[in-house]
């Protein structure tokens, strides 16, 4: 099972419902979250990082609609106080 490096160091199982979770907060549809979700997947590594699958989700949010992404940053940055 592949393993995710929290920003702390911590290690857990990575469950791809989560980022289809993040992504539909932000409007997108689900059905578009969780084809992103499988493709993050199909390519994550063990220890690969919250931060890249942050970057991957971003990313994909701004190829289909920008206005998603934007919905992610307002969220990480009032709800988890994050920045970049």
């Amino acid at each position: 099972m592949v393993q995710v490096t929290k920003r702390d160091g911590r290690k857990e199982p990575f469950v791809p419902e989560k980022i289809v979770v993040s992504m539909v907060k932000t409007g997108a549809p689900a059905d578009y979250a969780r084809k992103t979700a499988q493709d993050i997947a199909k390519d994550a590594v063990d220890s690969i990082t919250t931060r890249e699958i942050r970057k991957r989700s971003l990313a994909a949010l701004r190829e289909k609609n920008p206005d998603w992404e934007r919905n992610w940053l307002v969220y990480d940055g009032a709800v988890k106080k994050r920045t970049g």
